[in-house]
């Protein structure tokens, strides 16, 4: 029996732990059992309910101002509880320092930019959408948008590769608008998620109701969904599918967001040769995106486009780059790569590789790499490029194009001209984010506003911000995350922009004395 501890749910407004004996999570390094989680035998019901009501009436009757003071108290209870995020990172998620970072801090800082956002909407308890319109010859009579809070709850279901970033991404926003937030992580990566929800708990800064958190299976929550709730899922594309069936969104329309697979592309755009600045940048760029969080991100490059006469070179390029990532226990100080999540993802990952392998070259074998304080039996995986040599093998490879492998994998792909490298981008079918790499401005530009529809973000990469920009995989809060076609179709973030999922939008058509009241 084990005797490692059952981490209890948050719901209803009380900790309380499953009745079953509890999924172990594992250390993806040393194959230690380090907690169990559990969500049999919760009441659902009551808990979505006690959200609902005694949370949402709670963060309704504060206003933006002083929601975003909440965040503002809810951030400094994080920040002084880094170093032991840190460690359960390192040992549930198997990630270095650095990877862990792009998490914790990376969700501390999207949860900082929405309390201060709640400064600059100030003392307001709902949020006006553009100009009153006149209705008529006479203006008295007008018509004015306005933006009020969901009366539901939020619920969230979360993937494992960001257990932090993932939770407070979604989780600002919806509080900042006064909608109260239920979080489902991911199990395998649950610990670090269910900590952080426990410290603010135990603080005390937020309403009761206001933030839960269930670990476990995610059996009966879409059930409990009700009209005026959402749901936002961060997954495969095979889970988003069985959510946009549920009866929840089917009969009673729950608002749904989906962020799914993407095959994010970079793209160097023709006439930068070999050895140029730019050809650089991307060569560096892949090799980042590849082994960060061991190329476990929704964002990560999965294809690289280049012209045919530099293919070889790039090729070498990256290699070189890739040759160089230490890979291994994420302890010791000279890894630079940690481990897959867990023994599914090890798998995935293999058969993915396979798969892809049949209609490509092995460019660079992640096999090669030895591995640092960790042996075969860990979920530890070198990088690996392949690639398609010729145009004509880029258009026969429809695998590269269709199919993500979520690890430290990418595929670098020969184009003939820029018309050619558009169209092979866009058979990724809609991706999370594209990168362009270049010199010529307006070309640079071009090409941007051809692929934008098919994105939900264009990185551009000049010289001239070689050390200034963020990152082709960097969620930044200011900036729109999510995307079309197989990407999901969802938008998160983006700024403002991100609480217009938790509000609805109703016009009212009053005198225009009536009007002036609204923000009386």
């Amino acid at each position: 029996m084990s005797t490692t501890e059952l981490l209890p749910n948050f719901l209803g407004g009380k900790w309380q732990s499953g009745s079953g004996a509890g999924t172990p999570l594992f250390d993806p390094v040393t194959g230690a059992e380090l907690v169990r989680v559990d969500a049999t035998g919760l009441d659902l019901a009551g808990g979505f309910a006690f959200a609902r009501e005694q949370g949402g009436a709670a963060l309704r009757a504060l206003t933006y101002k002083q929601r975003g003071a909440l965040l503002g108290e809810v951030l400094k209870v994080l920040q002084a509880q880094r170093d032991a995020y840190y460690d359960i990172a390192t040992a549930n998620s198997g990630t270095v320092k650095n990877d862990s970072a792009v998490d914790i801090d990376g969700g501390l800082f999207t949860l900082g930019v929405y309390a201060r956002m709640g400064e600059t909407l100030g003392d307001k308890h709902y949020l006006p959408d553009g100009e009153a319109a006149r209705l008529g010859k006479d203006p008295l009579f007008q018509s004015q948008h306005i933006l009020t809070p969901t009366r539901g709850v939020a619920l969230f279901i979360n993937a494992f590769n960001f257990p932090a970033w993932g939770l407070w991404e979604k989780a600002a926003p919806a509080l900042l608008s006064g909608v109260p937030v239920i979080i489902k992580p991911a199990t395998a990566t649950a610990w670090l998620t269910q900590r952080m929800v426990r410290d603010v708990v135990d603080a005390g800064i937020l309403p009761a109701g206001a933030l839960s958190v269930v670990c476990g299976s995610s059996a009966g929550l879409l059930d409990q969904l009700q009209p005026f709730d959402v749901v936002s899922f961060t997954g495969s594309a095979d889970t988003a599918a069985v959510i946009r069936s549920h009866p929840a969104v089917t009969q009673r329309s729950v608002r749904v967001n989906i962020e799914a697979d993407s095959v994010n592309s970079a793209l160097l755009l023709p006439g930068e040769a070999a050895g140029s600045e730019s050809f650089d940048l991307l060569a560096k760029e892949v090799a980042r995106e590849m082994t960060v969080k061991s190329g476990q991100k929704c964002t990560a490059i999965r294809r690289v486009f280049v012209p045919e006469g530099v293919y070889a070179a790039a090729a070498q390029a990256i290699s070189a780059r890739l040759a160089k990532t230490t890979v291994g226990n994420p302890r010791n100080d000279a890894v630079r790569m940690g481990a897959l999540v867990s023994r599914t993802q090890l798998n995935a990952v293999r058969e993915g590789l396979d798969y892809l392998k049949a209609q490509t070259e092995v460019l660079h074998d992640g096999a090669t790499h030895a591995l640092v304080d960790a042996d075969a039996a860990s979920c530890c995986l070198g990088p690996t490029l392949l690639g398609t040599r010729n145009a004509a093998g880029s258009d026969a490879s429809d695998r590269v194009h269709d199919t993500e492998v979520f690890g430290p994998v990418a595929t670098l792909v020969a184009y003939r001209d820029l018309g050619h490298a558009l169209q092979l981008v866009r058979r990724g079918q809609g991706s999370l984010v594209c990168s362009l790499y270049g010199s010529d401005a307006q070309a640079l530009a071009k090409a941007a506003t051809e692929l934008a529809d098919s994105h939900g973000r264009v990185h551009i990469i000049s010289p001239d911000v070689a050390a200034l920009h963020t990152g082709h995989g960097n969620v930044m809060p200011q900036s729109l995350h999510g995307g079309p076609g197989r990407a999901g179709g969802g938008e998160e973030l983006g700024g403002a922009r991100a609480l217009n999922f938790y509000h609805r939008r109703a016009a009212i058509q009053a005198s225009t004395t009536v009007l002036a009241q609204l923000g009386a």
